[in-house]
């Protein structure tokens, strides 16, 4: 019988936390989304979507900390292709306005 005082014995007791692998590129390609284009943005997605899955499915092999720093970055991303689905909207609706008013006056 097991003392109840002790963690029961598993495969992740002796390993050392170690950090997400994309965490720190998330966060980069998240906030060069918002800077330079949305491809940026979607990579971010991307990436992140697999380190997430990895993060729940054994979160005590990560940091808690490359969690956060992938979350921010995902944050980052997810604003910035909202922002430039605004963009996009916007300019095509000027464009189509632009279009109609200028082939209205023939």
């Amino acid at each position: 019988m097991e003392p109840q005082n002790q963690p029961p014995n598993n495969l992740f007791n002796n390993e050392v936390q170690r950090e997400l692998p994309n965490a720190t590129a998330v966060l980069v390609l998240g906030i060069l989304s918002i800077v330079l284009c949305f491809i940026c943005g979607i990579v971010a997605l991307v990436l992140s979507s697999s380190d997430r899955r990895s993060y729940f499915e054994t979160p005590q092999l990560y940091t808690r900390s490359s969690y956060e720093l992938m979350r921010a970055g995902r944050i980052c991303a997810i604003v910035s292709l909202c922002l430039w689905g605004v963009f996009i909207l916007f300019y095509l609706a000027v464009f189509i306005f632009a279009f109609s008013f200028a082939s209205f006056n023939h």
